[in-house]
């Protein structure tokens, strides 16, 4: 009883109820299973340029794969224990729902029939994209409507192969769909002219064409047929683990918009702004609401660096998948990320 009354008093001075306290502080079976197991069990494609790709060495690297990252940093201190488990897109709904993996960051967009149908829950967008066409320069192509009568490349199982459809019932087109389960089959058909164009995630588009042969007798159109919130899903039910992934993002999103850096991070536990001081851990329990240190977030920026340094690492001009930030930008200068204040 004590213990409990010692938690409210804590709870009341940040704002909170001691119903909501004793909530957190029961915790959830994922992040126990998590903690039993030692790893973070991430599903991924391993094919996306800029998402999540296997470098030389065999280490995935890209956005996805660093948010990944940065939810093992929050809940162990180390970025390391993480796991990743290489799937197609019809399997990875389906491999969440199952609890094979903790958590699904695969380039996957937020809609309203995977919260609502699929038992999924959206822990909150970490890029914002469209859907796009690759094509050739030599077709003379220069807006999406031109391919009407094409061949099209698209991905199975996921919302591309919708998308290209409804888009061109809109435009009053036509096209031929090829289909293919693996991103790479995909790009091996376009490569072997098998197809006009390739559809998909416009930033992929980009990645993708940086890793053709020559990159130069190719672009991506300027059309955007979707809206593509990007970001991961949890397991509809367990509020422990989604709040975790969730205030994973938005502690990398203030970080970048306080000015913490992977750099002065050490230097920034000093400075007298409360915004600062509860993102660091200095002040509040902030954590301990999750059933995290104190220091969660200060390992995640130790580790992973801000937002804006994972986006820069990935898809900055010295990166190989440069691509405009865009509406990626915060929302202090113009584009659409907004960490949510922790408080």
């Amino acid at each position: 009883m004590a213990g409990l009354l010692g938690a409210a008093l804590v709870a009341l001075s940040l704002g909170v109820g001691a119903h909501d306290v004793a909530a957190q502080t029961a915790g959830g079976p994922t992040l126990a299973a998590v903690k039993a197991r030692g790893v973070v069990l991430c599903g991924t494609s391993g094919a996306s340029p800029g998402f999540g790709l296997f470098d030389a060495r065999g280490e995935l690297r890209g956005m996805d794969a660093d948010i990944c990252r940065a939810v093992a940093a929050s809940v162990f201190g180390d970025a390391t224990k993480v796991r990743y488990i290489v799937m197609t897109a019809p399997q990875r709904i389906v491999s969440l729902q199952a609890g094979t993996i903790d958590l699904a960051a695969q380039s996957l967009t937020w809609t309203q029939t995977r919260e609502t149908n699929n038992g999924l829950e959206f822990t909150g967008t970490h890029f914002y994209d469209g859907q796009g066409f690759l094509v050739r320069r030599a077709l003379g192509i220069t807006e999406g409507k031109a391919l009407d009568g094409a061949t099209i490349c698209l991905p199975q199982g996921g919302r591309a192969e919708i998308n290209a459809a409804e888009w061109a019932r809109a435009a009053g087109i036509r096209f031929t769909p090829l289909i293919f389960e693996r991103a790479d089959e995909g790009i091996a058909a376009y490569e072997a002219r098998r197809c006009d164009a390739l559809s998909n995630d416009a930033t992929l588009l980009l990645g993708i064409r940086s890793r053709l042969q020559d990159p130069a007798e190719h672009l991506v159109l300027a059309d955007r047929i979707s809206k593509e919130p990007l970001g991961a899903y949890v397991r509809k039910g367990d509020e422990q683990w989604l709040d975790i992934v969730k205030w994973t993002l938005h502690a990398l999103i203030n970080a970048e918009e306080l000015g913490v850096t992977q750099a002065n991070l050490d230097e920034m536990l000093k400075s007298q702004n409360p915004l600062v001081q509860r993102l660091l851990g200095v002040t509040g329990e902030h954590g301990r609401f999750m059933g995290l240190d104190s220091r969660w977030a200060y390992n995640v920026i130790r580790a992973m660096g801000n937002y804006g340094e994972i986006f820069e690492r990935h898809f900055g001009e010295a990166s190989q998948t440069p691509t405009p930030r865009g509406l990626n930008r915060l929302w202090t200068q113009g584009g659409l990320m907004y960490g949510a204040p922790i408080q």
